[in-house]
């Protein structure tokens, strides 16, 4: 008996525990992912109850990306945040930006003490601006070296049917981004890690913008010439921005920066490029988003950018022109007249 509690303490010495909060596309498709890892064991915080019930049973979620299947020896769906989080290695947020807050309420700072805390939201908390990372050390005193962000290319649809994809993870202190690197990387997913949190995290908003944009100038009848110059414009906007938030050496041409862009703006299952396109076709905002159900990040993104771009004076029309369409009721199809002469 004692031979066999040894073993089993032996075996379990390397296990890595990770606590995934979300229960949408993009938290499937992460659950997706740690399924694929024997030296992890996962606790996966939903708010909906009914949806942890089925899944505990039928082994899929039945809301979102329904054909992934859920090993739920690895990964267990659970509906207490304060169970799932509980003697936790690694935390991945992975809930809408605007609705962080709401799911975290009531979670104290000795909840995270001592965890790696991943955020893997391409969104800014709307009412204070902030990017996850900065609300995470302001509300949870996390230290910034326990941050990391997972960023993109990579849509959920694609993890789901295996398609190759590739994730960077970034963190002030590499080894931490190590850390989640080797519960990320599986057969279908290629991972790098980088030390440039603020850079990374700002782009992931940002792509989600100029996706809008280039929704919108597709649902007004614009081409695929018109939306190269608008994306080369786009990255140009990225790296003005970040360059005055982080003034560090980074290459904008990384897959973390350009590639996010690119697969934001051009893919079928962009949401922010379908909110967008319905925006050109004449949908107001609050029925685009009804019609979708599902959560634009670059609707609530683009008020953020613009708020704190009122101090740092950043030269970026085509943000500006998002803004004026959303929150201003202004013309799509005037202001992407004015647009077209101001890039080349």
């Amino acid at each position: 008996m004692l031979t066999a509690i040894k073993n089993k303490i032996k075996a379990n010495s390397g296990l890595v525990k990770v606590s995934l909060v979300g229960g949408g596309s993009y938290a499937t498709a992460i659950a997706k992912i740690l399924c694929e890892q024997k030296n992890c064991k996962t606790k996966w915080w939903m708010r909906d109850k009914k949806s942890v019930d089925f899944i505990k049973k039928q082994h899929f979620n039945p809301r979102y990306l329904s054909a992934v299947r859920i090993k739920t020896s690895r990964c267990k769906p659970m509906h207490s945040l304060s169970r799932a989080i509980k003697d936790a290695d690694i935390v991945i947020l992975a809930v809408p930006a605007a609705f962080l807050q709401s799911a975290l309420e009531g979670m104290t700072k000795e909840a995270f003490k001592g965890k790696i805390v991943c955020s893997a939201i391409k969104g800014l908390i709307p009412e204070t601006h902030e990017i996850i990372g900065e609300y995470l050390h302001r509300a949870f005193e996390i230290p910034y070296e326990d941050i990391v962000v997972i960023t993109g290319p990579c849509h959920a649809e694609e993890v789901a049917k295996e398609k190759l994809s590739y994730l960077t993870i970034a963190s002030k202190d590499i080894a931490n981004a190590k850390k989640v690197e080797r519960i990320i990387e599986c057969d279908f997913i290629q991972t790098k890690v980088s030390d440039d949190i603020y850079g990374t995290e700002y782009s992931a908003v940002l792509k989600n913008i100029f996706a809008i944009a280039c929704g919108i100038s597709h649902g007004l009848g614009y081409g695929d010439n018109y939306q190269a110059v608008l994306i080369s414009n786009a990255i140009q906007e990225i790296e003005r921005f970040v360059a005055a938030v982080h003034p560090i050496k980074r290459d904008i041409k990384g897959s973390a920066y350009l590639g996010d862009l690119m697969v934001t703006t051009y893919s079928q299952f962009s949401r922010n490029r379908t909110f967008g396109m319905m925006i050109g076709r004449g949908y107001t905002p609050k029925i685009a988003q009804l019609e979708m159900n599902m959560v634009a990040e670059g609707y609530y993104a683009v008020k953020s950018i613009y708020a704190i771009n009122q101090s740092l004076k950043v030269e970026m029309p085509i943000a500006e022109t998002v803004y004026r369409i959303i929150y201003e009721k202004a013309s799509a199809l005037e202001e992407f007249k004015k647009l077209s002469k101001l890039i080349s």
